[in-house]
């Protein structure tokens, strides 16, 4: 991690779970980190600039005051993200929208503010996406979505401009933290879906992101990660096939009977097992 000692670095959503941890870490490993946070935390523990990444204005100007404050910049982490239910059988609402342009327009135009001072530096720009990118789970369409929609954005830039920035992806599982609140009400917790991991194993991952000698182009967080994210790359059936039996354990196990968004699910469901 030494090779992060002095790097100037920029992270959205540095007020959040991921945003706050990353920021920590970075900085005790000898980066200068400023971040941007629709809502700035006196606490966060590094400059934090307030700028709703989803306002094509004003996006421009806040990454310009950012790489003001740093002196330029060596590094973008694109950590900022929302989630919340979504099935994939009913038209996008505000919701669907919301993620849409949280998850992805927003990482799209920090990172188009952005591309200048890094290929100046041949810096480097790292994208959190998450593992639901290449394992979609129903009842979340907008996430996957968004995050595949996300990783296709990256891959399309690192042809663009990988002879001067360097551009990674790092895939998450499921981390305790406040993205989770609104599926949890909505009665679609995650709870034995997806195996949850510690946030710590994810900075680390994006610290060894960022200090590898070359961008790495894809970095899972945990040996299971690893594992899923070659299932979902040469084995799409299978992981199909895992993924639909976990969500019918589900059903017969009762958990998604009082959540209204899954009903249609749950009667087909059932409709075929009679």
């Amino acid at each position: 991690m030494n090779r992060l000692a002095g790097r100037r670095v920029l992270v959205t959503g540095a007020s959040g779970t991921f945003g706050r941890h990353l920021s920590a870490a970075l900085t005790g490993a000898g980066a200068n980190v400023v971040g941007l946070d629709r809502h700035p935390a006196p606490d966060a523990g590094v400059p934090v600039l307030p700028c709703d990444l989803t306002d094509a204005d004003a996006v421009p100007a806040a990454v310009r005051a950012a790489v003001e404050r740093l002196g330029g910049l060596d590094l973008l982490v694109n950590n900022a993200g929302v989630g919340g239910p979504a099935p994939a059988e009913l038209p996008p609402d505000d919701v669907v929208r919301h993620q849409l342009e949280v998850n992805l327009l927003a990482s799209w135009r920090t990172t188009a503010a952005a591309l200048p001072d890094l290929i100046s530096a041949r810096g480097r720009v790292i994208f959190v996406a998450s593992r639901m990118a290449l394992l979609p789970l129903p009842l979340a369409a907008a996430y996957g979505v968004s995050k595949r929609a996300l990783v296709a954005y990256a891959d399309a830039l690192r042809h663009e401009v990988g002879t001067h920035v360097g551009v990674s992806v790092v895939y998450p599982s499921m981390v305790s933290s406040p993205i989770h609140d609104s599926t949890v009400e909505a009665g679609l917790s995650l709870e034995g879906v997806s195996r949850p991991e510690p946030v710590q194993g994810v900075v680390r991952a994006i610290q060894r992101a960022a200090a590898a000698r070359r961008a790495p182009r894809d970095v899972a967080t945990t040996a299971r990660g690893r594992l899923e994210l070659a299932l979902a790359r040469h084995a799409p059936g299978l992981a199909d096939r895992l993924v639909r039996r976990t969500v019918a354990g589900r059903i017969a196990a009762g958990d998604l009977d009082t959540a209204p968004l899954a009903a249609g699910m749950v009667r087909r469901a059932r409709d075929r097992a009679r």
